[in-house]
C-alpha cells in the first residue's frame, strides 16, 4: 500500500498508472464490441478521459525537460560516444514534438483554427515515432556496451563480486526496456496515417494489447527500479 502511494504522489508514477488505466480499458472496449456494445462504449470513453488526461499533464512536461537537456548537455557524461550523441539528437526532437504536441491539443478543443488539423496529428506521430526509436536505438547501445564491459570483469575471481551482480542486474532492466521501447514504438507507428509504416492497420484491441503489456512493463520496471536503489543504500 505505502508503495502505491509513493508511487501516486509523483507525477511519473501517477502517468504511469494512468497509462495503464487507458489501455486496459481500450483493450477491454475493443474486446467487447460485439458481446456488450454499451459496455464497450463506456470503457472506451473511459480510455479516452484518461488518454486526454496524460495530454493535459504534458503540456507542463516543458521547463523538466530543458532542465533534463542542459544538464544532459552533449552526452558527455555517457560510457559511450554513440549513446551522448544519440541521447542528444532525442532530446533535440523532444523540445520539437512538445510544442506541436501543445498545438494538437489546442487544436482537439477546438482553441486553435488549422486549415488542416489531420497535418498536425500525423507531424506529432512523426516526431514520436522518431523519439521512441532513438530511445531503443540508446538502449540497445547500452546493453552492448555492458556486454563488452561484463567481458573484462566475467573473470573467476570476479564471478561473485558486488560489481558484477549489479552489472547483471542493469543489462536485465536494459533488456526489458528494449522490449518496452519496442512495443512502444509498433505503438507509435500505428498512428501514422495509412502508408506510412504500419500506420492505419491496428485495430483498437490491438493497440490496447500493445499498450496494456508496455504499461505493466513500465510498472515493473518502476517497483524494481526502487528496490535496486534500496539494496544499493542498505
Amino acid at each position: 500500500m505505502n508503495e502505491i502511494c509513493d508511487m501516486l504522489d509523483t507525477y511519473t508514477g501517477r502517468d504511469k498508472i494512468v497509462r495503464t488505466l487507458c489501455y486496459t480499458t481500450k483493450l477491454a472496449a475493443g474486446l467487447y464490441v460485439n458481446k456488450d456494445p454499451d459496455f464497450s462504449k463506456k470503457l472506451a470513453i473511459f480510455s479516452s478521459k484518461m488518454s486526454q488526461t496524460r495530454a493535459t499533464l504534458r503540456l507542463f512536461d516543458d521547463l523538466p525537460m530543458l532542465s533534463y537537456s542542459l544538464s544532459y548537455g552533449i552526452g558527455s557524461k555517457e560510457p559511450d560516444r554513440i549513446m551522448g550523441l544519440i541521447g542528444f539528437i532525442t532530446n533535440l526532437i523532444d523540445h520539437v514534438y512538445y510544442p506541436v504536441d501543445k498545438i494538437c491539443w489546442m487544436i482537439e478543443y477546438k482553441l486553435l483554427e488549422v486549415k488542416n488539423p489531420d497535418r498536425w496529428d500525423t507531424i506529432n506521430s512523426v516526431f514520436w515515432v522518431a523519439s521512441i526509436y532513438l530511445n531503443l536505438m540508446k538502449t540497445i547501445r547500452s546493453y552492448t556496451v555492458m556486454e563488452q564491459h561484463k567481458t573484462h570483469i566475467n573473470k573467476p575471481e570476479n564471478e561473485s563480486s558486488h560489481a558484477l551482480r549489479m552489472l547483471h542486474v542493469k543489462q536485465r532492466m536494459e533488456l526489458i526496456s528494449i522490449v518496452r521501447l519496442s512495443l512502444d514504438l509498433v505503438h507509435a507507428g500505428s498512428t501514422l496515417p495509412r502508408g506510412m509504416l504500419w500506420g492505419g492497420r491496428f485495430e483498437s484491441w490491438h493497440v490496447g494489447l500493445i499498450g496494456t503489456v508496455s504499461s505493466f512493463i513500465g510498472l515493473y520496471q518502476y517497483f524494481a527500479k526502487k528496490r535496486i536503489a534500496a539494496a544499493k543504500s542498505s
